[in-house]
């Protein structure tokens, strides 16, 4: 049994086969294990952020120095930062871990190289051009079936894969005292601990904002279906959300 998937750029619409295989073992425990670590960061790192809602730039900041900007939220001096810091670190080297395991299982097995490499033509204006057009088009993309990931898709990945989560891990170990004792250039060349720390914030929002399309893109795509393909491995039979 097939459904069929929308190719931008071509007047016929592909067969894509239910049932068929969709990701690997290792690619669905990392997934969820990511999942579980990210929800974990994010938990722990609100609870971080009510006791101290201010962000500063440099190497100090605190109460009675000026801000470069505040949320607004309630200052809860003394608040559950304890255990958000407990959770975060915890949860933050699983992230690392789990990462490090798909990454390099994504180089061996070529799956970098296969399936998201971006070849000069794809960062052509044209190529952008259409690829934004379709997406705004709310066209059904290639890179939603089994057949290969669409231009933005591949960018997105690789930009959070290899930029975004590599910065984050250098602001977050940038922020701890007992590792920039050891390494202090990790520190001084983003310009103190505050700038780390106010970095690793909008990187967060980054990460939220990816997180959050990415969930709207699956869910567009039907979700059951390729949810349970995270879970099972393969694409259950079943029609695409219009």
């Amino acid at each position: 049994m097939a459904d069929s998937v929308y190719i931008p750029g071509l007047a016929v619409r592909i067969p894509e086969v239910s049932g068929a295989r969709r990701h690997s073992a290792l690619v669905r425990i990392t997934h969820w294990i990511a999942t579980l670590s990210f929800i974990g960061l994010l938990v722990s790192g609100i609870g971080i952020l009510v006791a101290h809602p201010r962000f500063y730039w440099g190497e100090t900041g605190g109460l009675g120095t000026p801000s470069l900007f505040d949320l607004p939220l309630p200052f809860m001096l003394g608040g559950p930062s304890g255990w958000g810091r407990y959770l975060h670190f915890e949860s933050a080297w699983v992230c690392v871990l789990n990462g490090l395991l798909y990454v390099a299982s994504g180089f061996a097995g070529r799956h970098f190289q296969k399936n998201l490499a971006l070849a000069a033509a794809d960062l052509r204006w044209a190529a952008m051009r259409r690829a934004v057009a379709s997406h705004l088009r709310f066209e059904r993309f290639a890179g939603e079936s089994s057949l290969s990931y669409n231009l933005l898709q591949r960018i997105a990945y690789l930009a959070v894969i290899f930029l975004l989560f590599p910065l984050m891990i250098w602001t977050g170990l940038a922020m701890s005292p007992a590792i920039t004792s050891v390494f202090p250039a990790l520190v001084t060349v983003l310009g103190g601990r505050q700038c780390a720390r106010t970095i690793h914030f909008f990187g967060t929002l980054a990460l939220i904002v990816f997180v959050l399309v990415h969930i709207a893109m699956v869910w567009r795509a039907g979700f059951g279906r390729r949810a349970g393909a995270m879970i099972t491995g393969r694409l259950a039979a079943g029609k695409e959300n219009l």
